[in-house]
């Protein structure tokens, strides 16, 4: 009977990550954190699967439907693997969200899943960080959302040059779209169809919206619109609308209050959208400007209406969600990546008759903190070294009959080739 073969290959869409790619990635989501409890966020988590009925409500169209990765457990419930976090922590929050002092500041870094076709810069699985606050309606509100994710850019030491932070107004939108000649009950299925411009061809956009019967003239007009004409036209009805007004005197606040702050990679973009159905106020992304990696880092915006959904009374909310692909991704572009060093020690047995003396030693550096890496065969100093260096381990510790008679150890620094000589602790 043939033997069983298993390919030894990760699932498509996802990755391994070796102890080296495993310290960037905590490298990066060790910056998010860093961030977030500087603004004094606090951190949670939510379980991996939810009822699929949530994502379906209102994450859009391709996050709710098709990407959505669902399964039927012994109850007969249909679940899935969360693909987003939002109306994740939001039934969270709407459990406590009458008995908790406002506002709520969250935050979480947790792994997400996706049936998309993987991409550069998109997994099926991937990592994120999501940071909402809830509770608070003010713009102050908003402002630290996109204060936050400036920052998180500055702590990576991006260049002030290197990206952008796009700003706009779903409510903006709303009342945009009227001035487009477009009166339609769910202005989000016009949204969804905006938020593609980009990937879909003209004749492709254009079919899409004919199909819910928008006129030829306002078709065109939104795609003069989408393609950075007309935008100075279209934008002086804010004189005739009161609405308008206000969602662009929003705007303005928020540029005015950033610049205020000394932050200049801000602008206003009428055309960006973002394609989840649960935004209603505020929405930002930022954006890449290196040449060979223009996209979409990360965005967010403000989501009031969503706790709806779990019968809860609808409270304020807004955030903001990087990803680690894209982060990753920003980091080698304009080569910021950190050269992480191993902070393992390596303690090689030099003798065989020191075994007990050198498990001693290795006991007594862990107690002190350090993480050691003992060896379990006698080596020579030289391959002791050899090994250390292939490892990339930066710290070598040297204990010989020599350092045990004259009741020391040595610590060899592999990179600057210096050597500490310290006393035995006492066994």
């Amino acid at each position: 009977m043939a033997k069983l073969k298993l390919s030894n290959q990760e699932t498509k869409g996802t990755s391994d990550w070796l102890p080296a790619e495993l310290a960037l990635r905590h490298y990066i989501f060790n910056t998010w954190r860093r961030v977030c409890r500087s603004y004094g966020f606090q951190e949670y988590l939510t379980p991996l699967v939810e009822s699929a009925e949530i994502y379906r409500a209102k994450s859009g169209e391709d996050i709710g439907g098709k990407e959505l990765l669902t399964f039927t457990d012994l109850g007969g419930r249909e679940l899935c693997i969360r693909p987003e976090m939002t109306p994740s922590v939001t039934r969270l929050v709407s459990k406590i969200y009458t008995s908790s002092p406002k506002p709520l500041k969250f935050f979480s870094i947790a792994n997400f899943m996706r049936n998309e076709k993987p991409q550069r810069g998109r997994n099926r699985e991937f990592w994120q960080l999501n940071c909402d606050i809830f509770g608070s309606a003010s713009l102050a509100a908003d402002l630290e959302i996109l204060q936050l994710s400036l920052d998180i850019m500055n702590a990576f030491g991006a260049p002030a040059d290197s990206f952008t932070l796009r700003l706009n107004s779903r409510r903006l939108l709303d009342n945009l779209l009227p001035v487009f000649g477009i009166k339609i009950k769910e202005p989000v299925l016009v949204f969804r169809i905006l938020d593609k411009f980009n990937k879909l061809g003209t004749d492709e956009f254009k079919r899409r919206l004919q199909e819910l019967k928008i006129s030829e003239s306002s078709i065109e007009l939104l795609v003069d619109f989408m393609s950075g004409q007309k935008q100075d036209f279209l934008l002086a009805s804010l004189s005739d609308n009161k609405e308008l007004q206000t969602a662009k005197l929003e705007i303005d606040f928020i540029l005015k209050q950033l610049h205020a702050l000394g932050y200049t990679q801000v602008k206003f973009d009428p055309t960006l959208i973002r394609g989840f159905d649960y935004y209603d106020g505020m929405v930002f992304e930022v954006f890449d400007n290196h040449p060979d990696n223009r996209r979409a880092l990360f965005g967010g915006g403000r989501y009031n209406g969503l706790a709806q959904l779990f019968g809860a009374e609808s409270f304020p909310a807004v955030g903001v969600a990087p990803g680690d692909e894209t982060t990753k991704l920003f980091l080698e572009s304009w080569n910021l990546l950190p050269k992480l060093q191993d902070e393992r020690y390596y303690l090689p047995l030099l003798s065989a008759d020191l075994l007990a003396d050198t498990q001693r030693l290795a006991s007594a550096l862990r107690q002190e903190g350090k993480e050691v890496l003992f060896a379990f065969e006698p080596q020579r100093p030289g391959k002791a070294l050899e090994f250390a260096n292939k490892q990339g381990i930066s710290k070598v510790v040297i204990f010989a009959k020599e350092e045990k008679e004259s009741g020391e150890y040595k610590i060899k620094d592999m990179n600057s080739g210096e050597e500490v000589i310290l006393p035995l602790p006492k066994f």
